[in-house]
């Protein structure tokens, strides 16, 4: 049974990747959706009305990402983060986020392998997605390594305000915009910190792709704009009136988000970091 599920495996990543560049195709060749209508019609923030925020209570589960925690606050999601449909997930991630349809059922049907679960018939609680190098991994911008800090859906507050305060573009209306460049700097920061103090630091080339992805998507659906992204990871709250920056009308595809994600990637210099991280290492042991 496992050599066929592994085979069914493969037809489907065929599947959803073929699927992805027709999709890629014809975002190119279709009209964008209209600022202020990308949200659809009947789902929570249409017009950028979300529904109420409230943060999470005693016994309710969230993870390392602030995206999914923070449509679990505004009730998109099961507000206790408990019991969430994978399949439910994937429709609701692309409404909320504009994401494509390729992305949003790959991801979930990751997770439900990764947590050896059903797709089609089995829930998960949101902490269970930080599995340690499942998708959950070190060197994360906001949060410090597991081996720290078991509690994954805790943040680190200084990696967010550094994070924020790192922003180097300007759009038009002058407001702070992260770049590219800007990740890739952290990022190289952020590895060669975490290894320096970690002794159980593990960061596998695919996890450093899963990082860059991570990123990469407040510069994609968060258009990088820093005060819009205060609110999503330092709160984990969907600012008022807030849409994804992405106007596709078949959403951001793999093939046009990998784009992105492979400038962080290769941008990144852990070796810059060296001094960095050896006065870490003293802080640390001290």
């Amino acid at each position: 049974m496992g050599f066929f599920s592994s085979v069914s495996h493969v037809f489907f990543d065929a599947g959803i990747l073929s699927w992805d560049v027709l999709l890629t195709l014809l975002n190119l060749v279709r009209r964008k959706r209209r600022i202020g209508h990308v949200t659809p019609e009947g789902h929570p923030g249409y017009g950028g009305l979300w529904p109420e925020f409230r943060p999470p209570q005693e016994g309710d589960s969230r993870c390392s990402c602030p995206a999914l925690n923070a449509m679990a606050n505004h009730g998109i999601l099961s507000r206790s983060g408990r019991d969430i449909s994978f399949v439910d997930l994937n429709h609701q991630i692309r409404a909320t986020y504009n994401f494509g349809p390729s992305f949003c059922s790959y991801v979930p049907h990751f997770a439900a392998r990764m947590l050896k679960r059903s797709y089609s018939k089995d829930t998960f609680d949101l902490e269970e997605l930080d599995l340690h190098n499942g998708i959950e991994h070190d060197a994360s911008l906001f949060r410090l390594d597991t081996a720290l800090e078991a509690n994954q859906s805790m943040k680190h507050i200084p990696f967010i305000e550094e994070l924020l305060a790192s922003s180097t573009g300007k759009d038009k209306n002058d407001n702070n915009i992260l770049t590219s460049r800007d990740l890739s700097r952290i990022l190289g920061k952020r590895r060669a910190v975490a290894r320096a103090v970690n002794k159980e630091f593990s960061l596998s080339f695919f996890h450093k792709i899963f990082g860059s992805s991570n990123s990469s998507t407040l510069l994609t659906i968060f258009g990088g704009r820093v005060d819009d992204l205060r609110s999503i990871v330092l709160h984990e709250r969907i600012p008022e009136g807030w849409e994804s920056r992405i106007r596709e009308p078949y959403g951001l595809t793999m093939m046009h988000f990998n784009k992105t994600v492979l400038a962080v990637e290769f941008g990144v210099r852990e070796g810059d970091w060296a001094e960095a991280a050896q006065e870490a290492a003293a802080r640390h042991t001290t």
